[in-house]
């Protein structure tokens, strides 16, 4: 089904569009339910510029005595990523990710929240689940949620690596802020729907991690070709002895994205069904390697 839709999406160009619009409002939806809902019946800090919004309204109201729009706030918030993301990373990409700030900003202001569970664990794992969901929608439609998103994306592509823990270390400087400005309870839960929601978002969002493949084929070529057809990398082939048998055999090594792993094995396995495939988690490379760019 999946690869159905993405040979659908690159055969029509406008299909491609309209499933990233689906996918940009359904992440809206789900984020502002989950602020309205999860995050405020928990009283939680959920890190990034969301956090830093509902922080910035908590201290209008605890000390200013001032109702602030939580739109307002997240659209002067994101004023320069978005301008770095315009620059630097795509038009169309920060484009759709302007319409998911804008729409998830105008939605949590308007939509009711319902409490689910007055059990304030469950609210922080199940509701940094949520928040994870919302996140890769965007990310997967080639958008973002906004503010330390924008930061991520750019970083990563700039150094092919996965910077999303980095910008959990960042949401725990805030909520140790928060923490100190509002009580203790409420921050470290907080830390827990924060490392909740990343550790999801490293499951469900692949783009910037790397796997390496070793492969043993009596058919280099052909594998070699579909590697290429399937990621446009390269592979290198070593020529050695199988111990076993005593006969030379031959070895390609290659780097892909672990988002595309499943199709380059797949491939594989119909090219050459004796290929025996060993795949490595690869922390960080260095050197050219082909990153699909944000348009």
């Amino acid at each position: 089904m999946g690869t159905r839709i993405y040979k659908k999406a690159a055969q029509y160009p406008w299909f491609r569009d309209a499933r990233r619009l689906v996918m940009v409002v359904l992440a809206s939806c789900i984020m502002a339910i989950n602020i309205n809902s999860f995050i405020h019946a928990g009283n939680l800090i959920p890190g990034g510029f969301n956090g830093i919004t509902l922080l910035t309204q908590q201290i209008g109201l605890e000390f200013f005595h001032v109702q602030i729009p939580y739109t307002v706030i997240n659209l002067i918030l994101n004023a320069i990523p978005i301008f770095i993301s315009f620059k630097f990373i795509g038009k169309k990409f920060t484009g759709y990710s302007c319409l998911m700030i804008v729409l998830s900003s105008i939605l949590t202001d308007i939509l009711p929240g319902f409490q689910v569970t007055d059990d304030i664990l469950l609210v922080c794992v199940f509701g940094g689940i949520i928040n994870a969901f919302a996140i890769s929608l965007c990310l997967n439609a080639d958008s973002t949620s906004g503010g330390t998103d924008f930061i991520a994306i750019f970083f990563s592509e700039k150094y092919g690596i996965d910077t999303f823990g980095y910008i959990f270390a960042f949401n725990v400087v805030i909520l140790l802020i928060a923490g100190s400005l509002f009580g203790w309870r409420e921050a470290l839960y907080s830390i827990i729907f924060q490392f909740t929601s990343t550790q999801m978002l490293h499951m469900l969002y692949k783009r910037y991690q790397k796997q390496t493949l070793f492969i043993i084929t009596a058919k280099p070529q052909e594998v070699y070709e579909s590697i290429r057809d399937i990621t446009n990398h390269d592979a290198t082939l070593f020529k050695g002895i199988g111990c076993y048998r005593n006969h030379e055999c031959n070895m390609l090594y290659s780097v892909v994205g672990s988002d595309e792993i499943h199709k380059v094995v797949s491939k594989i396995r119909e090219v050459d069904e004796q290929a025996f495939i060993n795949i490595m988690k690869t922390e960080q490379i260095t050197g050219r390697f082909y990153k699909k760019p944000n348009d």
